[in-house]
Parts: structure tokens; C-alpha cells; sequence
């Protein structure tokens, strides 16, 4: 071999390894974050499923309070009819706070609304609550989705460097020179590829 020549193999070597390490680190990274991001989804997942059930409990107290209000309304409505003054007033000292809002209002609107249930006015308790922990909720799943497709392309990176390590060492095989120094440099335009596809990444710690 000649001096040329074995200059170019320690040079050849040293590349390889150099390649290969900052590879295995890279694969590495890209492991870690995927698994970081993996975690996240799993979270915001839990977090989206949590609110949700809170949600169901606030619109079934919310439902109930709607059921107790229409109880009311209705004997009121009897007693309306049948000219039961008294009746009447008794009724109406028992409306719930929510409900006697939107009475109010229907009175003061003329009764041109077809019930004080069809006023803006009558929110029965838990119907705010249930309406924000399902925003929370929607937020949280579409959280997880995102982690989800972080975790996802880091673990395509994964591949995508396992590749830069099959191509650097099928490089320090015994063939022609020529074929060596192709497959070490389309390794490390891969990698390089890879490493600038990586830094546009968000980075989980």
C-alpha cells in the first residue's frame, strides 16, 4: 500500500468514526425526544379525558337543575290558570336564583318569549362550568394530537440516522474506493439533511 493511499485510509477511518458517533449521539436525542414527547401525549390525553367527565357532571347538574326549574314552572303555570293567587305566590318564592333571572326578565319583556326558558338570561348552574372544562377539553386532545406528531417525527428522524449508520459502515467494507467514498458522503448528506430537519424541531427537556 502506498504512503497515498494508507493516508487516505487513516483519514477514511477517522471520518467514519467521527460520522458514526455524532450519529449514535443523534439517534440518541432523537430516542429521548420522541419518548419526551410520547410522555406529554400521554398527559394531555389524561388531562382531555379528566375535563371531559368533569364536563358530563357539570351538564348533569345542570340538566337536573333545567328538570327541577320545569317542574316549577309548570304547577306555576297551573296555578296561573285555575286564578290560584296564593298558590301562585307560593310557587314563585320558591323559583331558584337562576330561574327567577330569567322570570324577571320574560315579565319585564312583555312574556313575548314563548317561557322564561327561552330567555338569555336563564343559565342553570353548571352550564358555564360544563362549557369551559369542555374547551379545556378540546384544547387538551388537540394538544395530545400535536405531542403525538412530535413524538412521531422524532422517531422518524430515528430511522432516518439509522440509515447514516448502515451507509457509513457498509463504507468501511472491503470494496472499490470509489464506492467507499459515495456511500460515506451520501451518509453525511443524509445526516446533515437530518440534523437540519431536527432543528426546526421543538425541543422537550
Amino acid at each position: 500500500m502506498s504512503r497515498a493511499d494508507e493516508s487516505f485510509t487513516k483519514t477514511f477511518d477517522v471520518v467514519c468514526v467521527f460520522v458514526l458517533s455524532i450519529t449514535a449521539v443523534l439517534t440518541a436525542w432523537c430516542g429521548f425526544e420522541a419518548s419526551k414527547w410520547g410522555g406529554e401525549m400521554s398527559i394531555a390525553f389524561s388531562q382531555a379525558s379528566g375535563a371531559r367527565i368533569q364536563s358530563t357532571a357539570e351538564e348533569s347538574r345542570a340538566n337536573a337543575a333545567r328538570q327541577y326549574d320545569l317542574t316549577i314552572y309548570t304547577e306555576w303555570v297551573r296555578a296561573v290558570q285555575d286564578d290560584r293567587d296564593e298558590l301562585r305566590t307560593f310557587i314563585e318564592d320558591r323559583f331558584t336564583p337562576e330561574f327567577r333571572v330569567a322570570f324577571d326578565a320574560w315579565n319585564a319583556d312583555g312574556r313575548q318569549a314563548l317561557g322564561p326558558f327561552r330567555m338569555e338570561q336563564y343559565v342553570p348552574p353548571g352550564t358555564n362550568e360544563a362549557a369551559v372544562l369542555n374547551k379545556r377539553a378540546d384544547d387538551r386532545f388537540e394538544a395530545a394530537l400535536v405531542h403525538n406528531q412530535r413524538g412521531d417525527n422524532y422517531a422518524l428522524l430515528t430511522v432516518l440516522f439509522a440509515l447514516v449508520l448502515f451507509l457509513t459502515a457498509l463504507s468501511q467494507r472491503d470494496i472499490a474506493t470509489r464506492m467507499r467514498r459515495v456511500l460515506l458522503m451520501l451518509a453525511i448528506a443524509i445526516g446533515l439533511a437530518g440534523v437540519a430537519v431536527m432543528l426546526t424541531f421543538p425541543i422537550k427537556i
